[in-house]
């Protein structure tokens, strides 16, 4: 398993830095894991978060590096500090006696053998609790793959459409086409959505879209995507909590905040097409108070 840091093709990047001699490739891993934060988390979907939130660990690096992430000082920053697959499989079950609902694993992709290692771990040692895989979409299937019987809940973001876009904010070209086979295997193992009687997933996938600012036609042709692939057998988390960071001052066109005006309309869009299990957001999540502090 570890063989595949040699020459890493985790990612549909597939630059194939050999991370176990140390050298790094796109997302700036090397071999260690590298964290920034874990701690309970309010913040998720209320079937993630819950009353006692969502046992979050914050990875850093990243393989798609958008430049409106709100998660700057992680992607592209690098901030965080290493840790082992032993503390890594410690913190996991510290989160769980914490009362959390699951594990929450954002951006995670550049250390799945890592986080496989601490996962098995961590189950001989009494995790029980649900592990969600929390993605940029970026997938390949065959990664997927490797997590299979892992993960339980899947939760990836679908960010474009149109090739256009995911070059000019995400550097890469076939994002659509490569997420959707991502979400294709994501419900391929964990199959219907199921929740406890408390009304917290259990299992199954819930897609992310951020909505940015002037790209309705991004959404909708997502929104219709996913409603003809799945109708309502997925859930859809439709997010309008997007904040303009100081580093998109370059991209004059997202460096706003969304139109509230076009995100209601997109509701209903989605009421119209017949999704019944989306979730919704109000203006005031656009705020910088749901970017949690991340140690150095």
């Amino acid at each position: 398993m570890y063989e595949a840091l040699s020459a890493c093709r985790l990612c549909p990047r597939e630059c194939g830095a050999n991370r176990n001699a140390g050298e790094t490739g796109f997302c700036g891993a090397t071999d260690k894991i590298k964290i920034a934060r874990a701690a309970p988390h309010m913040w998720e979907e209320p079937c993630i978060s819950g009353k006692n939130g969502s046992g979050t660990v914050f990875f850093s690096h990243c393989t798609l590096k958008c430049v409106y992430c709100q998660n700057y000082q992680l992607s592209t920053e690098n901030k965080g500090y290493e840790i082992t697959e032993d503390e890594l499989c410690e913190i996991f079950l510290n989160l769980q006696k914490q009362g959390v609902h699951n594990i929450n694993l954002v951006t995670p992709t550049h250390y799945v053998p890592q986080i496989i290692t601490a996962l098995k771990s961590a189950k001989e040692q009494g995790l029980i609790i649900p592990i969600v895989y929390n993605t940029s979409g970026w997938e390949k299937a065959e990664t997927l793959k490797m997590l299979e019987g892992l993960i339980d809940i899947y939760m990836p973001d679908m960010k474009y459409f149109t090739n256009k876009r995911a070059e000019k904010y995400s550097s890469v070209r076939g994002y659509f086409q490569i997420a959707s086979k991502a979400v294709e295997e994501m419900t391929c193992q964990t199959g219907k959505c199921e929740f406890d009687k408390n009304g917290i997933m259990q299992k199954g996938v819930i897609v992310r879209h951020l909505m940015l600012p002037g790209m309705m036609s991004e959404t909708k042709k997502i929104m219709e995507y996913l409603y003809k692939t799945y109708g309502n057998s997925i859930y859809v988390s439709l997010m309008s909590q997007y904040t303009p960071m100081p580093q998109v001052e370059r991209f004059p066109e997202i460096n706003r905040r969304l139109n509230m005006t076009q995100y209601d309309m997109m509701v209903e869009y989605c009421a119209d097409l017949g999704m019944e299990n989306v979730y919704i957001q109000d203006g005031e999540s656009a705020s910088e108070s749901f970017i949690p502090p991340f140690e150095t």
